[in-house]
């Protein structure tokens, strides 16, 4: 039986980081996960294959040991000394903690079917025997204690997804697709940028009938043409024309809960900042606090004036001077 090169599967240098693995791995898998390839068997071996070597050399430990056995596996499993000068005895006894490998075979064989063994699991002889899931490579431990096959939740996958201001604001409902299925979700009212959801059972499927993982939907917030967002205040530019920031009067405003009229007040100064109380957004899980919005005074300078608007400017200005 030759090697199996997880690396070379998930087309990673040995070298690699656990970060640069589970990318490889999830990039792949969304390649030919089932649901985007139905009745396709190549497509469904290669998803097989890449699952089969994330669960090794994803898991640090794991990897640990398949490294250090390596390509001379199956000399390594024939037990005791070999040529190489390994001491077979005192590697079992380092994992299982027993004695000139008493409990070799239970620890191996937990090894192999925590990525769900045999058949079942869907993964390959070559496991099998290196890990002793069904062969007797690494002594033969075919199941548990208990003759059954422990089953492992599916990997975990992560998506984003875009939400306006307005919906999270109000709150909405959306449905989106991802891995060929249709998923329904309700915004809460107060969801904020990168908050992350947890979907449970929308990720990836188990082994041995174990529970799929879970989707873990990152919340990204659009920009908006009108509001800021700075935790739950919101901040806006308001145009205001120089006769109205001079005199002071009423101004309509438009805010997430629709328009309302402020007051401005005589000789409001560029740049000024106006607090408007509780029309900010949603507080997350509270929906009856909410924060601020604050409003800050955009001066509109006027243009295109005619000779008679100059002539009055002018005479305000030297009426200033005075």
């Amino acid at each position: 039986m030759d090697y199996k090169d997880y690396y070379k599967v998930l087309g990673v240098s040995k070298s690699a980081t656990q970060d640069e693995i589970k990318k490889a791995f999830r990039k792949l898998a969304m390649k030919y996960h089932p649901d985007k390839n139905s009745g396709d068997k190549t497509a469904e071996a290669k998803f097989k294959e890449v699952n089969e070597a994330n669960e090794v050399i994803g898991d640090a430990e794991k990897r640990r040991k398949y490294d250090e056995l390596g390509s001379n596996w199956n000399a390594y499993q024939q037990g005791g000394q070999t040529g190489g000068g390994f001491d077979w005895g005192k590697y079992q006894q380092q994992y299982s903690g027993g004695q000139g490998g008493q409990n070799y075979s239970t620890n191996f064989g937990d090894f192999g079917s925590s990525f769900g063994g045999g058949g079942g699991g869907g993964f390959s002889d070559f496991f099998e025997a290196f890990f002793g899931g069904a062969g007797s490579g690494f002594g033969g431990a075919k199941q548990r204690p208990g003759g059954r096959r422990q089953q492992l939740k599916g990997e975990d996958t992560q998506a984003e997804l875009p939400i306006s201001l307005e919906d999270a604001f109000n709150g909405a409902e959306t449905i989106f697709e991802i891995g060929g299925q249709k998923i329904r979700l309700k915004i809460k009212k107060g969801s904020y940028d990168g908050q992350t959801l947890k979907l449970a059972g929308k990720g990836y499927p188990g082994h041995n009938n174990g529970p799929n993982g879970d989707l873990l939907l990152t919340l990204k917030l659009q920009k908006h043409p009108l509001y800021n967002r700075i935790d739950d205040d919101l901040y806006m530019d308001l145009p205001l024309d120089i006769f109205t920031a001079v005199l002071g009067g009423k101004l309509d405003v438009t805010t997430l809960k629709g328009k309302i009229k402020i007051t401005i007040p005589p000789e409001t100064s560029n740049g000024k900042t106006l607090r408007l109380g509780g029309l900010g957004m949603p507080k997350y899980g509270k929906d009856s606090q909410h924060g601020d919005l604050f409003v800050k005074i955009d001066l509109q300078t006027p243009k295109d004036l005619t000779p008679e608007e100059k002539k009055l400017f002018e005479q305000l200005r030297d009426l200033r001077k005075k």
